[in-house]
C-alpha cells in the first residue's frame, strides 16, 4: 500500500471495506506512483509483452528499461533499493555474471518450484488450498491454489510492504472473503538461495580493485589491517561484567548473617510472650514473620547481580559492511495511546518524532501508533507528526543531536552548541525551533477543537463521516503515513514507515485494554512488515538515545547468546520530577537494584514499556535447544552399567505394504498442523505464514492491497475466538498489568532475558508526581498483581511441570504477586505504636543484657544490607530512604485498597475500572507536585498519622505525670511511633501543599475516625488483662 492511498477502513465479519480518499491536503512531492523511473524521472514503459515493466523481482523498485541495461552493463548490477542483483530479463542481452543462469526467462519460468521440494515444507502443505475462511458464495472448493511462503525466509528483510504491479483501485474491488496465497520462493540454505546471494561476487570485487588501482598483490599492512578488522567483527557483541568480589562477597555475608539473626530473634519473640497484653504481641509477632518472608522473596533475587557492556562498533563491522547491503535486523515499534485528552497528542508526536529520527536503517523500521480511543484528533494529530517529520528527521541526522524529541532537544538547558562545528548548525536550529512551535500551534489548536464534539459527529475534510465518532462501535481503521511510496524527506531521503491503526470494537466483545490493543499491533505488523524484533512503547516514553534499539541488537543478534533471548529490557528513566523525588517516582532501587540481580539469574521481569521482544517468543515457541552432551558409553563388564538394546518392532503393515500408507499419514499429519495452527493463531493464512517465517519478511508476491485486507481482517473484534490469543500467545489476559503475566509465560518456557543498561538512559518517560495520581498508579500496579495472584498463572503454583524456571526467578515473581498483601500487616505494626502510647502496654516483655544483643544485631545487619547494596549498584543513600518512605505510604494506603478490591473481585465479581494516568503537565514548574485531588486513598494514611501523633502527645503526658521512672519505658514506644511518623512525613508534606494547608474534607475524616478509634479502645481495652475485683475461685462468689 502506498502512503498516499488514504485511510481504510473495514469490518472483515460484515465484508465491508471503505478507502477514504481527500482526507489530506496534497503534498508537493514527486510522482512515486511506481510508473516513473526513480533514477531519471522518465515513464518506466512496457515490457515485449506489453506489460510494466519491472526491473527487480524483490521490490519491484520503479526503474525504466534503459536504467536498467545500464546498471547491469556499466554499474553495480543492483537494485538500488533492496540490493539484490538484477536478473536478466526477457529481451535484455547477457553481461558478466549471467553465465551461471539458466537460458531461459526468469518471469515465464518464476514460480516452476522443482518436484523434489514439494513435501519439504509443512507449511506450504499445510496452508494449500483448504485454509479458507468459508464465508461467501465465490469459494471454490476444487480451485488449485498454488502453496502460500512459509519457511525459514521469503524475501530480503527490509521492514516495508513490497511495491505491487497491479493498480490499487483494482485490487480493493475484490470481495473480502476470498484467500490471498503467495508464491514459494528459495529459502536461506538452498542451492537456489545461496547462487542468487554470492552470483557474481568475486567479478565484482575484481572490477573494483581494477578501478581503485588495487589488483594484485595487497601491501602487507593493508593486510593486516583487514584481518584486525576481521577479528573484530567475530568478537562478542556484548559481555557480562560481573560486580567486584570486594563489594559483591561482603553483601553475600551480610545477608547469611541477617538470616541467622533474623532466625534467633523469631525464635526469642516466640518463646517470650507478654502476658499482661497478649493480643499486642501476638499481632506483632505474626506481623514480624510476614515481614521475614517478605524480606527473603525480595532479598535473595539479587544474589547474583551483574552489569554488562554492549559493542556497538562490533555490531556495524559484523552486519554493515561497505559495499554490502545492510544485514541489521527489521524492526518494529509500537507505540499505545487511548484518550487524546489525557495522553495529549504533543506527547506522542514527540515520541513517533524520536522514533522516525532513530539512527538505525530506515528501511528497517516501520512504527506502528495504536489510537485504542479511535480519535480522530489523534489521527490528525499523527498526520500533522508525518509531515513535520520531512523536516525534522534530516535535521537530527546531518547534526547528530540528541535527544531526537524535539520538545525535550529545545527545552535542556545546556550548551547546545557543545561539539558542532558546523557553521550553518546555528542558523539551521533556529528555522527547526520556529518550525516546532508552529506545529505546536497546530497540534494545539487540534486538541482545542476536539474539546467539544459536534452533534452529528466529527465529519473529515471529504466530507465522510469519520469511523470513530462512536468510541465503542467503530470498524478497524489503517492509515499508511509514512514509508517507500510517497515517505521522503525535504532532502528527498527515505523516511521509516509509519502506520496508524485503530481496531475494531463492537458491543458484546470483549477486547482486553491495552493488552488486546498490543496483540492487534502484533497481527498488523506481522501481516505488513513482519520485522522479527519489535519494540513497545508507552506513548509518553521517547527514545533518549538513538542508538537504543542497536543496544538492544548486540544482545538479540549476537549469535553466541542471542537466540534464546526473548527480550531485552531497558530501565525506565522519567523527566519533570523533583529534584529530591519525594515519591519516589524514579523507582531508582527497583531498576538499579533489583533488575541487575535478576539480570544474573533468568533475566529482568518486563515492565511494559522499552523492551524489544523477539517476534517468536512472544508467538509461544520454545527456544531452541543446543546441542546435546553424548551419552554415557560403558562396557559390558558391569552388569550394573548394562543396558538392554532395544529392538525396533515391525508390524505386519510395515512388511507388507508400509510404503504404500506413508502418504496417507503424511497428509493426516499436515490436516492436524493446519486445524493446530488455525486453533493457535487464528484463520488468517498470510499472518500465520508469517509466523513460520523466523527471520521476517512478507511474501513478495502478495499484493498491498491483499496485505491490507488481511490486516483488517487481524484486527477484527472476533478474531481471537478460539484462539490461544491471550492466553498463550501475545499479551497474556487476566490482569491489569499485562506485562508480568507477559514475561513470565516465556520464563516458563525456558527464555532468558536481558538487562540493558546504555550509559546515556534508552528512554524516559513522564511520571504522575502528584500525591494522589501517583497512588492511583501504584494501586493499579498492585491490584494486577493481586489479580495475578488469583489466576491460573500465578507463579505460586504455574510453571512447575517442565522446570524451566530457575528457582530464584520464581522467588522473583512470587514477590511481585504478594507484596501488596503486606498491606495488612503493616497498617496493623503502624498502628501498634499508637496503642502502647494510649494504653500503657508494650509488644515486648523486659528484656535482658543478652536478649538486647539480638536487637542491636538485627537492626545493624539491616543499616549494613542496604549500605552494601547501596555500594555495588551505584544507588544514592537519598534515593533508597526515598524509597522506603513511599513503601509505607503506599502499603498503608493503595497496596491495602488493592487487596480489598482484588477479594471483591475474585469472591463477588465486582471489577473495577482502569484509570489511564494522565500524562498532562504543568505550565509551573513541579506544579502538579502542589496541586491537591481529593481520593479516598488518602484515608488510611492520614488517620495512622493522627492516631500516632496523639498517641506520642498522650505518652509524653503520661510519664511526665508518673514522674521519672515511667521515662525509661516510654523511650522504647516514642521511637517506635517516630518510626512511623518519620517514615510518612512525605506524606504528611503532600496533604499541606505548597500552601501548607490541608483540604477541611481529610481533616475531618481522618479526625472523626482517629477519635472513635480511640474512644472505642479506651472503652473495650482489649488487650490488657482484667486484674479489678476479687477472685471469683477464692471466695465462690460471682460478684
Amino acid at each position: 500500500m502506498e502512503a498516499s492511498a488514504g485511510l481504510v477502513a473495514g469490518s472483515h465479519n460484515r465484508n465491508e471495506l471503505v478507502v477514504i480518499h481527500g482526507h489530506e491536503e496534497p503534498k508537493s512531492l514527486k510522482n512515486l506512483s511506481g510508473q516513473v523511473c526513480e533514477i531519471c524521472g522518465d515513464e518506466v514503459g512496457l515490457t515485449v509483452d506489453g506489460e510494466l515493466f519491472v526491473a527487480c523481482n524483490e521490490c519491484g523498485f520503479p526503474v525504466c528499461r534503459p536504467c536498467y541495461e545500464y546498471e547491469r552493463r556499466e554499474g553495480t548490477q543492483l537494485c538500488p533499493q533492496c540490493k539484490t542483483r538484477y536478473k536478466r530479463l526477457k529481451g535484455s542481452p547477457r553481461v558478466e555474471g549471467d553465465d551461471d543462469e539458466e537460458d531461459i526467462d526468469d518471469i515465464e519460468h518464476e514460480f516452476n518450484i522443482d518436484e523434489k521440494n514439494t513435501n519439504t515444507n509443512i507449511a506450504e502443505a499445510m496452508l494449500h488450498g483448504k485454509m479458507s475462511y468459508g464465508r461467501g458464495p465465490e469459494d471454490d472448493d476444487n480451485a488449485q491454489y498454488p502453496p502460500v511462503i512459509a519457511g525459514v525466509r521469503s524475501h530480503p528483510v527490509s521492514g516495508e510492504i513490497p511495491m505491487s504491479n497491479h493498480a490499487y483501485g483494482e485490487q480493493m474491488g475484490s470481495s473480502l472473503h476470498k484467500r490471498v496465497h503467495p508464491y514459494p520462493v528459495s529459502e536461506p540454505g538452498s542451492a537456489t538461495w545461496d547462487d542468487k546471494k554470492e552470483m557474481g561476487w568475486k567479478e565484482r570485487m575484481d572490477d573494483w580493485k581494477m578501478q581503485q588501482g588495487n589488483l594484485g598483490p595487497e601491501p602487507d599492512d593493508l593486510a593486516d589491517q583487514d584481518m584486525a578488522i576481521v577479528d573484530e567483527a567475530r568478537q562478542p557483541l556484548s559481555r557480562k561484567v560481573p560486580i567486584a568480589s570486594s563489594k559483591i562477597n561482603p553483601y553475600r555475608m551480610v545477608i547469611v548473617a541477617r538470616l541467622v539473626i533474623l532466625a534467633f530473634f523469631l525464635r526469642y519473640r516466640l518463646l517470650n510472650p507478654v502476658h499482661d497484653a497478649f493480643g499486642l504481641w501476638l499481632t506483632s509477632v505474626i506481623c514480624e514473620i510476614w515481614f521475614a518472608f517478605s524480606w527473603i522473596l525480595d532479598q535473595f533475587p539479587k544474589w547474583f547481580p551483574i552489569d554488562r557492556e554492549t559493542y556497538l562498533d562490533r555490531l556495524s563491522l559484523r552486519y554493515e559492511r561497505e559495499a554490502e547491503p545492510n544485514m541489521l535486523s527489521p524492526v518494529d515499534i509500537f507505540v499505545s495511546t487511548v484518550d487524546p485528552m489525557k495522553e495529549p497528542p504533543l506527547v506522542t508526536a514527540n515520541t513517533v518524532l524520536s522514533i522516525l529520527a532513530m539512527d538505525y536503517p530506515v528501511d528497517k523500521i516501520s512504527c506502528y501508533i495504536s489510537d485504542d480511543g479511535a480519535s480522530m484528533c489523534t489521527f490528525e494529530a499523527l498526520s500533522e507528526t508525518a509531515e513535520f517529520a520531512r523536516k525534522w528527521v534530516p535535521f537530527c541526522k546531518k547534526f547528530s543531536i540528541e535527544p531526537r524529541a524535539p520538545e525535550m532537544y529545545f527545552c535542556e538547558k545546556v550548551d547546545y552548541l557543545k561539539d558542532k562545528v558546523q557553521p550553518t548548525f546555528v542558523k539551521e536550529r533556529r528555522a527547526m525551533k520556529r518550525e516546532y512551535e508552529e506545529f505546536k500551534v497546530r497540534i494545539n489548536a487540534l486538541v482545542a477543537k476536539a474539546q467539544k464534539v459536534p452533534l452529528g459527529g466529527w465529519i473529515m475534510q471529504d466530507g465522510t463521516p469519520w469511523p470513530g465518532n462512536n468510541t465503542k462501535d467503530h470498524p478497524g481503521m489503517i492509515q499508511v503515513f509514512l514509508g517507500h511510496s510517497g515517505g521522503h524527506d525535504v532532502e528527498g531521503n527515505e523516511l521509516p514507515r509509519l502506520v496508524y491503526v485503530s481496531r475494531e470494537k463492537r458491543p458484546g466483545f470483549q477486547h482486553h485494554k491495552k493488552a488486546g490493543a498490543m496483540n492487534a499491533l502484533v497481527r498488523v505488523s506481522g501481516v505488513l512488515t513482519n520485522a522479527p524484533f519489535m519494540l513497545n512503547l508507552d506513548c509518553d516514553h521517547y527514545l533518549n538515545n538513538s542508538k537504543a534499539v542497536r543496544e538492544a541488537m548486540c544482545f538479540l543478534m549476537d549469535p553466541q547468546v542471542g537466540k534464546k533471548v526473548c527480550y531485552v529490557q531497558f530501565p525506565q528513566r522519567f523527566d519533570g520530577i523533583d529534584r529530591h523525588d519525594r515519591y519516589a517516582n524514579r523507582n531508582t532501587v527497583f531498576f538499579d537494584i533489583n533488575m541487575k540481580g535478576l539480570d544474573g539469574i533468568q533475566g529482568p521481569v518486563y515492565v511494559g514499556t522499552g523492551c524489544v521482544f523477539r517476534r517468536q517468543a512472544l508467538y509461544g515457541y520454545e527456544p531452541p535447544k543446543g546441542p546435546k552432551r553424548p551419552k554415557m558409553v560403558s562396557c559390558d563388564c558391569c552388569p550394573c552399567f548394562r543396558r538392554r538394546k532395544k529392538l525396533p518392532k515391525y508390524s505386519k503393515d510395515d512388511i507388507n505394504g508400509g510404503a504404500n500408507t506413508t502418504g496417507f499419514d503424511d497428509d493426516k499429519e499436515l490436516l492436524m498442523s493446519q486445524m493446530n495452527f488455525e486453533k493457535k493463531f487464528g484463520q488468517s493464512p498470510i499472518f500465520v505464514t508469517s509466523t513460520l517465517m523466523i527471520e521476517g519478511g512478507v511474501p513478495p508476491s502478495s499484493s498491498p492491497a491483499a496485505l491490507l485486507k488481511e490486516a483488517i481482517h487481524v484486527i477484527s473484534c472476533g478474531y481471537e475466538d478460539k484462539t490461544e490469543w491471550g492466553s498463550e500467545l501475545g499479551w497474556i489476559y487476566g490482569s491489569i498489568t499485562e506485562d508480568i503475566l507477559t514475561g513470565f509465560k516465556m520464563h516458563c518456557r525456558g527464555w532468558r532475558s536481558i538487562y540493558c543498561m546504555p550509559k546515556r538512559a534508552a528512554f524516559k518517560g513522564s511520571a504522575p508526581i502528584n500525591l494522589s495520581d501517583r497512588l492511583n498508579q501504584v494501586l493499579r500496579w498492585a491490584l494486577g498483581s493481586v489479580e495475578i495472584f488469583f489466576s491460573r498463572h500465578s507463579p505460586v503454583w504455574y510453571g512447575y511441570k517442565n522446570g524451566k524456571l530457575k528457582w530464584l526467578e520464581r522467588f522473583a515473581y512470587v514477590n511481585t504477586t504478594v507484596y501488596p498483601f503486606t498491606s495488612l500487616p503493616l497498617l496493623a505494626y503502624c498502628t501498634l505504636p499508637a496503642i502502647c502510647l494510649l494504653t500503657g502496654k508494650f509488644i515486648m516483655p523486659e528484656i535482658s543484657t543478652f536478649a538486647s544483643l539480638f536487637f542491636i544485631a538485627l537492626f545493624l545487619s539491616i543499616f549494613t544490607t542496604g549500605i552494601l547494596e547501596l555500594r555495588w549498584s551505584g544507588v544514592s543513600i537519598e534515593e533508597w530512604w526515598r524509597n522506603e518512605q513511599f513503601w509505607v505510604i503506599g502499603g498503608v494506603s493503595a497496596h491495602l485498597f488493592a487487596v480489598i478490591q482484588g477479594l471483591l473481585k475474585v469472591l463477588a465479581g465486582i471489577d473495577t475500572n482502569f484509570t489511564v494516568t494522565s500524562k498532562a503537565t504543568d505550565d509551573e514548574e513541579f506544579g502538579e507536585l502542589y496541586a491537591f485531588k481529593w481520593t479516598t486513598l488518602l484515608i488510611p494514611p492520614t488517620t495512622i498519622l493522627i492516631i500516632n501523633l496523639v498517641g506520642v502527645v498522650a505518652g509524653i503526658s503520661d510519664a511526665i505525670n508518673n514522674g521519672y521512672n515511667s521515662w525509661g519505658p516510654l523511650f522504647g514506644k516514642l521511637f517506635f511511633a517516630f518510626w512511623v511518623i518519620v517514615h510518612l512525613y512525605p506524606f504528611l508534606k503532600g496533604l499541606m501543599g505548597k500552601q501548607n494547608r490541608t483540604p477541611t474534607i481529610v481533616v475531618i475524616w481522618s479526625v472523626l475516625l482517629a477519635s472513635i478509634f480511640s474512644l472505642l479502645w479506651v472503652r473495650i481495652d482489649p488487650f490488657i488483662l482484667k486484674t479489678k475485683g476479687p477472685d471469683t475461685k477464692q471466695c465462690g462468689v460471682n460478684c
